[in-house]
């Protein structure tokens, strides 16, 4: 009898530990909570498995084993570990990575290096997703930080409203121009808009900070607005990159000249037609981007992926190769630059060179780089909506 009431005592002794086990982690997160989508970190994520770039600070390992979504308390603290002194991250890393005692200790010893940037759906995106993880979990480390990355994107605007691509600024290097490239900046804007829109992730801001992303975001509206190219008299659409004072189109990469660019404009106008309550400067604005988009179509043509005999380039072995094949039923498309002035399509190559034809392209920027786009039409069948709502 002494026996089995022992056994009996043992086990409402285990059971007990193991229901204070499950409560404690109920308090830290709540029973059946969904994940947060880490789609947004997608980009700096393929960047580093799929680009070996000596510069990182740390390197993926041979099968680097991954959090998944659901463990958002694991990739939050990822987060965290990221996030240099001044406020922002360094990209092209994976938040989902599970690090090795090695790899978190390198990360931990260089916080003070402040490669930081909005390139690559970076830091804008982990500030995101930290007001998530704060909402979900009530870690204040996590509000902390946001608001840390929230000051690092205010104090890394321009005072004429434009965002360069890296903060602090590197002098000398076309980053410092104001970045529309890879929805740096309008990634920027539709984080701020989401504050000032009230949304309840950011709960948790004070007045004080909510004037300042508002004022930030007013600043970012007026400087889109005057960066829209004026070209031959016309009002048109955007280039990648504009120059941090005049706010002309200036050089990028050695095969990104300045032109006219549709694939980054694309998304620029759907940012402005997202706006509830456009003013008729931005209201103008979209209707000359889509003026743009319309006389910029090009029609019986689709660009095709074929194999191809293999041939290193300098940073992968080519097995394919790009065409332009001639198709009456293809759907419109666009290049992604055009000339300024002749509004012709534009190509070029890491030489600098102007070119007309993706022919011309050496094979590795052919198949490395997207010349074509169709992004403008996602703009062309929201816009009737939009114009109803909108007709002045």
């Amino acid at each position: 009898m002494k026996l089995f009431q022992h056994h009996f005592r043992m086990v409402l002794l285990l059971s007990g530990i193991v229901l204070l086990h499950l409560f404690s982690g109920a308090q830290n997160r709540p029973v059946g909570a969904p994940g947060i989508s880490t789609a947004p970190f997608g980009d700096s994520s393929r960047h580093w498995y799929g680009i070996a770039d000596k510069s990182n600070i740390i390197q993926p390992g041979k099968n680097q084993p991954r959090y998944k979504e659901s463990q958002v308390r694991e990739i939050a603290d990822n987060v965290l570990l990221y996030q240099r002194s001044n406020g922002g991250w360094p990209k092209n890393y994976d938040m989902q990575a599970v690090l090795t005692p090695e790899q978190r200790d390198r990360l931990m010893r260089t916080k003070d290096i402040l490669h930081t940037t909005i390139d690559n759906s970076t830091s804008y995106t982990q500030v995101d997703y930290l007001a998530q993880a704060y909402r979900l979990l009530k870690d204040d480390r996590y509000k902390q930080a946001a608001i840390r990355g929230i000051e690092f994107l205010l104090s890394a605007q321009y005072p004429n409203g434009g965002w360069p691509q890296y903060y602090p600024i590197e002098q000398g290097r076309y980053s410092r121009y104001i970045t529309f490239n890879d929805g740096a900046y309008i990634g920027v804007m539709k984080l701020f808009k989401k504050i000032t829109d009230g949304h309840p992730d950011y709960a948790f801001l004070d007045s004080a900070i909510r004037q300042r992303v508002q004022s930030s975001f007013g600043k970012g509206l007026d400087c889109i607005l005057k960066c829209q190219i004026v070209d031959m008299g016309v009002l048109t659409a955007w280039f990648q990159q504009h120059d941090n004072t005049d706010l002309t189109p200036a050089w990028a990469r050695a095969f990104e000249p300045p032109s006219i660019c549709n694939a980054e404009s694309a998304d620029i106008v759907l940012f402005l037609m997202s706006l509830e309550n456009p003013s008729p400067a931005i209201i103008q604005s979209v209707k000359s981007a889509v003026e743009w988009f319309k006389v910029s179509e090009i029609h019986g043509v689709r660009v095709t992926t074929v194999p191809a005999p293999p041939e290193k380039s300098i940073y992968h072995t080519l097995t394919t190769d790009r065409i332009v094949v001639e198709d009456s039923l293809a759907p419109v498309i666009w290049t992604r630059y055009y000339e300024l002035e002749t509004h012709r399509p534009l190509f070029c190559d890491r030489n600098s060179k102007f070119l007309y034809r993706l022919s011309d392209v050496s094979r590795e920027r052919r198949v490395g780089y997207g010349w074509y786009t169709y992004a403008p039409q996602k703009v062309l069948d929201a816009y009737p909506g939009w114009l109803e709502k909108h007709p002045q």
